[in-house]
């Protein structure tokens, strides 16, 4: 994974309405931080986490941190935590972690999924049960994704954390025995929905003998 840049610049003023302000100028809030830097507000440029999204499409991936205050302050980040509003998608803040290049972190890789299983084509449903795997390693080598050959997967076939295949310097630390894909019958799917429908006309026999009562 490469070494992406982002530029931001130093923010005096902070509150709501400087937020609210920010946003209306196509700026970002945001706060860079880390185990041995102090706090510093940030206003980013949205096209700026764009580009990021575009060019490694993940918000994971290692940042050159080009920080501007008259002169330029560059950190190693990755993007903490990203709000984003439910409605229109644009950012409403931004917050950056230091990292070291050289210690380990705990980030999440998304699951692709390549091919078409064998079970879907004679009737069942590949579920993709977990889209996200939590993994161990240095910031470089952050894998883009983990991928899933599921071509070979009939009905009843399930694939688990334990199964998928990672470079040697990527360590899993999510449960192994959880399960990451799977092919149901559309029987299967039938009983599941059949005994959820019985499990809430139950709940609701319950509630109207109570209130008999």
């Amino acid at each position: 994974m490469e070494l992406l840049e982002l530029n931001a610049n130093i923010r005096q003023n902070k509150g709501k309405g400087v937020s609210k302000a920010l946003r209306r100028q196509g700026l970002v809030p945001g706060i860079f931080y880390g185990p041995k830097t102090a706090p510093l507000a940030l206003s980013i440029e949205s096209l700026e986490i764009d580009k990021i999204f575009k060019h490694s499409g993940s918000n994971q991936a290692p940042l050159n941190l080009k920080i501007k205050n008259g002169d330029t302050l560059k950190k190693i980040a990755m993007i903490k935590d990203l709000q984003v509003h439910p409605v229109s998608r644009k950012y409403l803040h931004v917050d950056f972690y230091e990292i070291a290049m050289d210690k380990k972190i705990q980030v999440k890789v998304p699951v692709e999924l390549t091919g078409t299983a064998a079970g879907a084509e004679a009737g069942g449903t590949l579920q993709l049960i977990t889209r996200e795997i939590d993994v161990l390693c240095l910031p470089m080598d952050i894998p883009e994704s983990i991928t899933i050959d599921v071509s070979e997967m009939e009905i009843g076939d399930s694939i688990h954390v334990e199964e998928l295949q990672v470079p040697e310097n990527v360590e899993i630390i999510a449960d192994t025995d959880y399960t990451v894909v799977t092919v149901s019958s559309a029987m299967a799917e039938e009983v599941v929905e059949e005994e959820a429908e019985e499990i809430e006309e139950g709940e609701v026999s319950e509630e109207e003998g109570t209130e008999e009562e």
